[in-house]
């Protein structure tokens, strides 16, 4: 039986996967695979992925973004999935889950799998309940034939909520809003109605198998994860995360990696604490945590909610932010809503980089802020999270091509630009020349995501796009 990556890190093999890795990393080859094989990072890499860009997710590199995209019951179909995963790529998604809940599972799956350069993640549980009549009728071993399926088509990480136990939820009864993770809620539910330990839990060693044989990465679920202010951090929460850490040493041990998924609303005095406790609590696991969202006032804005506390989470340690759109709360997102989302968490992981003094992260800044200085239009343009939109907006007033090399743009126009003013006065006084330097991206130390442009994969081995998005991108049928 082929090796996992976790197993061949501990066995001292250099793979093909790590040495990519180090390549878009600007890390040595050899400090990537020592902290895959201490556990404390990932390379969600299913063997039967074959499109896939190999990435990496842990505290020392750079911070992760996965955008959350799948359908629903009631909305979208394959064809809507494959635009909002390409969307997600395009916009600089380092991962996608695919959370679909109704219609032709398996081809949504075995579609982004296939378009994906990205690791694909999933729910299997989601697809459980649908071949059941009710929650309370779901078995072992039906649980285990969706994961092993899963498995067999590419996934490469599977949220797996183990550790929501029937002793955890009683300690949910004074919550405000109960349990709000889909997973969770289900879990709890069964064991209600059956009188029994979760079967996940149960089943665990035997998901460890179906891992191995695949090089299946854990994404250990927060199924208590608070799902408001007044939840956080209270004693529900962290007897999971005590479980979490058991389920990550006995997954590691069978020679499975893991990462761990945190909680969802967290007050911003609080983050901290919470990556420092997952740490300690799953030995240094990849901490990968939505949001959190540091206020619940703000339905329709909650990408900015959460990015505010992504922040501070990657800032802390978190190797992964899993996005928010505007949708949160409120409905199915869009390709737009996954383009803006994405440019949050984008935000929000660079910056954390930044603060956390990663190895080149600020280069990117200095050569955007140099070009702004300059009245370099274009290359600001070039150099933008999202080139499109910033050209878009600053075209509304001034669209002229004559305005690209304008000292101004239309905030203050040409009396009031205060850049504009500052270069005049240093220009009479000499002073112009000591100020002028250049950031030369081509020799930063910088992972290749804090690089320009954003979604940058290797997508050699992904098939051509099938011909509606390539009509939408302008590209003639072949």
């Amino acid at each position: 039986m082929s090796k996992t990556q976790l197993q061949r890190a501990r066995n001292g093999e250099l793979t093909s996967e790590m040495e990519r890795i180090a390549e878009r990393e600007n890390r040595a080859p050899e400090f990537v695979r020592e902290q895959v094989a201490n556990g404390q990072a990932v390379i969600p890499a299913n063997r039967g992925h074959e499109a896939l860009d190999p990435m990496i997710i842990g505290r020392e590199f750079a911070t992760k973004v996965n955008a959350n995209i799948g359908n629903s019951e009631t909305t979208s179909d394959r064809e809507g999935e494959l635009r909002k995963l390409h969307a997600a790529i395009h916009y600089g998604a380092d991962t996608v889950m695919d959370l679909s809940t109704g219609g032709t599972l398996d081809e949504i799956r075995e579609t982004n799998v296939e378009y994906s350069p990205v690791p694909v993640g999933t729910v299997p549980i989601y697809e459980a309940v649908t071949l059941v009549d009710d929650v309370a009728d779901l078995t072992h071993e039906l649980l285990l034939d969706v994961i092993e399926k899963q498995a067999r088509q590419g996934v490469d990480y599977m949220t797996i909520h183990a550790g929501v136990l029937m002793e955890h939820l009683p300690l949910t009864d004074g919550r405000k809003t109960g349990i709000v993770s889909r997973g969770g809620s289900i879990l709890a539910k069964w064991m209600e109605e059956n009188g029994m330990q979760n079967p996940l839990y149960a089943s665990f060693e035997e998901i460890c198998d179906v891992f191995v044989e695949h090089d299946v990465t854990f994404s250990l679920g927060d199924g208590l994860r608070p799902g408001c202010l007044a939840d956080a951090c209270d004693e529900a929460q962290f007897a999971e995360l005590e479980t979490l850490g058991e389920l990550t040493r006995t997954a590691r041990d069978r020679g499975v990696q893991v990462m761990v998924e945190g909680p969802g609303h967290v007050p911003m005095d609080e983050i901290e604490m919470n990556v420092e406790r997952q740490q300690e609590a799953c030995d240094g696991a990849p901490f990968y945590v939505l949001g959190p969202l540091v206020t619940d006032i703000a339905p329709g804005y909650d990408h900015i909610t959460s990015a505010i506390g992504a922040t501070e989470a990657a800032r802390a340690g978190a190797a992964m932010l899993c996005y928010v759109t505007p949708k949160e709360h409120l409905g199915l997102p869009d390709e737009d809503d996954v383009r803006d989302g994405l440019a949050a968490y984008r935000i929000a992981a660079h910056a954390g980089d930044v603060a956390s003094g990663l190895p080149g992260a600020r280069d990117w800044d200095d050569a955007l802020s140099e070009a702004r200085y300059e009245f370099d239009w274009s290359r600001q343009f070039d150099l933008a999270l999202d080139s499109e939109r910033a050209r878009e907006y600053h075209d509304q007033t001034l669209p002229g091509d004559n305005y690209k090399e304008a000292r101004f743009c239309s905030m203050c126009g040409v009396e009031f630009c205060s850049m504009r003013i500052d270069q005049d006065a240093r220009e009479s006084d000499g002073e112009m020349e000591s100020l002028r330097a250049e950031t030369d991206l081509d020799e930063s130390l910088a992972a290749d995501v804090n690089l320009p442009p954003t979604g940058l994969h290797d997508t050699t081995a992904v098939p051509k796009l099938p011909a509606f998005l390539r009509r939408e991108e302008g590209h003639a049928d072949d």
